[in-house]
């Protein structure tokens, strides 16, 4: 490789790496948006039932939230974790591990607060 090819190398990688930044920034946010709206439309659901249900359906409809809840969101939360683990220790990006060591760890205390 040539001195003048690499800094073009360079400057390709980098541009990919700021595009893949801006899409992962998007998604990021588009989870945040979602994640407020399931968080709002919880609150109006159980607002709804807290005045029109009795004490039993209110129980099976938690009972069911929570599970799904947790079928849907845990896996997901883990393997992103673990993914984004593995693919970044082998680089040697201690900084990007330690992130996905915290996701890891948000996944687990997400199964831990909703299979109470």
């Amino acid at each position: 490789m040539s001195k003048e090819s690499a800094p073009k190398d360079w400057d390709k990688m980098w541009l990919e790496y700021n595009k893949s930044l801006k899409t992962w920034m998007h998604a990021f946010e588009t989870l945040q948006k979602a994640t407020n709206d399931v968080q709002s439309k919880y609150n109006d659901v159980m607002a709804k039932a807290l005045k029109e249900s009795s004490d039993k359906t209110m129980s099976q409809f938690t009972e069911n939230w929570q599970k799904s809840m947790s079928q849907a969101g845990i896996e997901t939360f883990k393997q992103f974790g673990t993914n984004w683990q593995k693919s970044f220790s082998q680089s040697g990006m201690d900084q990007m591990k330690a992130y996905g060591d915290v996701m890891n760890k948000f996944a687990e205390t997400w199964q831990k607060m909703w299979n109470k």
